[in-house]
């Protein structure tokens, strides 16, 4: 896995997030892992695979609902393009 290619955010509390990383704490929450560790899964499949493949599959393969796994990608994908 790379280096952390993309950086998750430092989201302090009470702190009002908005777009794809305001999903972040319910995320980490709901399955149990670091945020860090879904953006790495979704930087690495992005390297050979679509948006929304790589949706399909966190959606498929870990059990992520449409609008978590969405967010991940357009975050990871965001990031990515600067």
């Amino acid at each position: 896995m790379a280096d952390h290619r993309v950086l998750a955010p430092v989201i302090e509390p009470g702190q009002k997030v908005q777009g794809p990383a305001s999903y972040f704490p319910s995320i980490e929450k709901k399955y149990g892992r670091p945020i860090q560790e879904w953006l790495d899964l979704a930087a690495d499949r992005l390297d050979s695979d679509t948006h929304m493949a790589v949706v399909g599959w966190l959606k498929s393969e870990h059990g992520l609902g449409h609008g978590h796994a969405n967010a991940i990608v357009g975050y990871v994908k965001a990031k990515l393009a600067q």
